[in-house]
C-alpha cells in the first residue's frame, strides 16, 4: 500500500530515524573458571642431554609473543614460515575473502545516503493527425530532448538500515577472524611438518641401521646353522626381526617424502620445487618459558571465538532487519529537468519541470512470510549462541588436552631417553666384552639392535614435545594481536587493496 505523505509526515519520520527496532548486541561474558582443569601442571620436568628435554615453566598470566616460532631459534623453520605467509594460497583466499567482506559492509553503509542520477533522453514523435498535437506548435513530428535529475532517499526510520550495516560489519568481523585462523593454522602446521620431517629422518637412520644389524644376525645364523652351532628356528626368528625392521622402513619413507610434498605446499610450492633443507630434532630449541593466558583472556585471543562470537552478533543484527521489515517504509522522491522540442532550448526559460513527493508503504499481508522470516531469524540467533558456547568450550578444553600433553609427553621422554641410555650402555659393554672376546658377535648385534629401537622410540618422544609446544600456542590463539606484519584489520600491510 502506498499513501502520499504531506510536510508533517515527512517531519515525524525524521524525527523517528534516531531509533532503531530489534536487540542491541552484547558480547557474551567471558568463563568464570580460575583454571583449564583440575589438574593443571605449573611445568614439566627435565631430560637433559637429549632434543626437546628442557624443564618447561608455566607462566600463568604472560602475554603470547606475536612471532612465537622465532623461540625454537631454526632460521630455516623462521624462512619456511616467512614464505607461507608469503605464498599460501588458503591464506591469500582468506585474505581476499576478507577484503570482499570489507567492500560489501562499505557498498552496504550506501543506504544511508540518497541517490542520485542523471538521465538525457531524446525521442523522434510523429503523432496521428486525429489526435490533438502535444506540442505548443501544433506539429505532429517533432523531437523531444529531456534532461533530468531524479533524488531519491529513504530515511531510516525504524533502522531497518542501520541493522544491515551492523550485519555487514559483523560478518566482516567474522571474515577478520576467520583469515587470522587461517594465518595461525597455517604456521603452526609448517611448525609441524618441520618438526615431524625432522622426527622421520632420525627414525629412518636408526630403522635403516636396524635394517643392516638384523641383516648381519641372518648371516651369521646361517653359519652356525650350517655348522650345527644353531637352530633352524633361531635363524627363523632371526629372519622374522629382519622382516619387520624392513617392512618398517618403506612406510617412513614414504612420510618423509610426504612431509616434503607438505611443507612445499604451505609454501605455495609444487612438491618438485620442495627445500632442500631437511629439519633434525637437534638443531630445534625447545622454549623454557610458555605463557598461559587466563580463561577470560582466551575468548578474547581465539580466533575461532572470535570469529563464532562476530557470526553471533551478525545473527543479533538480523533479527532487527526482519523486525524492520513489517514495519512501513518511508521515502522522499524528487526530480528536475527539462523537455524542449529542441537540444538548442534545453536549458531555456519555461522548458523546466521539477516534482517532489514522500510515500509511505507498509505491509498489510504477506502470508505470513514477515512473520516468520523474524522468528527464523530469532531462531539463527540461538543457533549461533549455542555455536559459540560450544567454540568456548572446545577451546578451553583445547588448552586443557595441550597443557596435559605437555606434562604427560615430558614425563614420556624422561622414560624414552632412560630407555635409550640403558641401551647404550648395554651397547657399550657388549662392545668392550666382544674385543675382550668374552662375547659373541651375535650378542653384539642384539645389543645394536636395542639401541636402535631406543633411538627411534626417542626421537618420537622427543618431536612429541616439540609438536605439544606448537599446539600451546596456536590453543591459545597464536599472538595475531603482536604481529608487526598485520595492520589493524587483521591483512599485512602488503595485502590490502589500496
Amino acid at each position: 500500500m502506498t499513501v502520499a505523505a504531506g510536510p508533517s509526515a515527512l517531519a515525524a519520520a525524521l524525527l523517528l530515524s534516531a531509533c532503531a527496532v530489534g536487540p542491541n548486541f552484547k558480547a557474551p561474558a567471558p568463563p568464570k573458571i580460575a583454571a583449564y582443569s583440575a589438574d593443571q601442571p605449573s611445568a614439566a620436568v627435565a631430560t637433559p642431554g637429549v632434543a626437546g628435554g628442557a624443564a618447561q615453566r608455566i607462566e600463568t598470566g604472560a602475554d603470547l609473543p606475536g612471532d612465537w616460532w622465532t623461540l625454537f631459534h631454526s632460521q630455516p623453520l623462521n624462512d619456511l614460515i616467512a614464505q607461507a605467509l608469503k605464498a599460501n594460497p588458503d591464506l591469500k583466499a582468506a585474505q581476499a575473502a576478507l577484503r570482499q567482506a570489507h567492500e560489501t559492509a562499505l557498498a552496504q553503509r550506501g543506504a544511508f545516503f540518497p541517490t542520485v542520477s542523471g538521465s538525457f533522453s531524446g525521442t523522434r514523435f510523429r503523432q496521428s493527425a486525429d489526435l490533438a498535437p502535444t506540442p505548443a506548435n501544433n506539429a505532429s513530428q517533432y523531437s523531444l530532448f529531456t534532461p533530468q535529475l531524479s533524488i531519491s532517499y529513504a530515511p531510516d526510520v525504524f533502522g531497518l538500515v542501520r541493522r544491515q550495516v551492523e550485519n555487514a560489519r559483523a560478518q566482516e568481523e567474522a571474515s577478520r577472524f576467520q583469515m587470522l585462523a587461517a594465518d595461525l593454522t597455517l604456521t603452526t602446521n609448517v611448525a609441524n611438518a618441520a618438526i615431524q620431517d625432522a622426527s622421520i629422518n632420525a627414525q629412518v637412520d636408526a630403522t635403516r641401521q636396524l635394517v643392516d644389524i638384523e641383516t648381519k644376525a641372518v648371516e651369521i645364523l646361517k653359519l652356525q646353522v650350517a655348522k650345527g652351532y644353531a637352530s633352524g628356528l633361531d635363524l627363523a626368528a632371526q629372519e622374522s626381526q629382519l622382516a619387520q625392521a624392513k617392512a618398517a622402513l618403506p612406510p617412513l619413507l614414504k612420510q618423509a617424502a610426504q612431509s616434503q610434498h607438505l611443507i612445499a605446499t604451505l609454501t605455495g610450492r609444487f612438491p618438485t620445487e620442495a627445500p632442500e633443507t631437511r629439519f633434525s630434532l637437534d638443531s630445534l630449541t625447545l622454549p623454557a618459558d610458555l605463557p598461559l593466558s587466563l580463561p577470560s583472556q582466551l575468548v578474547a585471543q581465539r580466533p575461532d571465538v572470535r570469529q563464532a562470537q562476530a557470526n553471533l552478533h551478525a545473527a543479533s543484527a538480523q533479527i532487527g532487519v526482519a523486525e524492520a521489515n513489517r514495519l512501513p517504509n518511508f521515502t522522499l522522491t524528487g526530480d528536475a529537468g527539462s523537455s524542449a522540442l529542441t537540444i538548442q532550448r534545453v536549458f531555456h526559460a519555461g522548458t523546466g519541470f521539477w516534482d517532489f513527493g514522500a510515500a509511505v508503504t507498509a505491509p498489510i499481508f504477506q502470508g505470513g512470510t514477515l512473520l516468520h522470516q523474524e522468528r527464523a531469524a530469532k531462531e539463527a540467533y540461538q543457533q549461533s549462541a549455542e555455536q559459540y558456547r560450544g567454540a568456548v568450550l572446545g577451546a578451553v578444553q583445547n588448552v586443557a588436552d595441550t597443557l596435559a600433553a605437555i606434562a604427560q609427553d615430558a614425563e614420556g621422554l624422561k622414560a624414552a631417553a632412560a630407555a635409550a641410555t640403558a641401551a647404550k650402555t648395554t651397547l657399550d659393554l657388549s662392545e668392550r666384552q666382544y674385543r675382550a672376546g668374552y662375547a659373541s658377535y651375535l650378542s653384539l648385534l642384539t645389543a645394536q639392535q636395542a639401541y636402535q629401537q631406543a633411538r627411534i622410540s626417542l626421537a618420537q618422544a622427543e618431536a612429541a614435545r616439540f609438536s605439544d609446544t606448537v599446539a600451546l600456542y596456536q590453543a591459545l590463539g597464536g599472538g595475531w594481536w603482536k604481529r608487526p606484519d598485520i595492520a589493524k584489520n587483521g591483512l599485512p600491510k602488503d595485502a590490502n587493496a589500496d
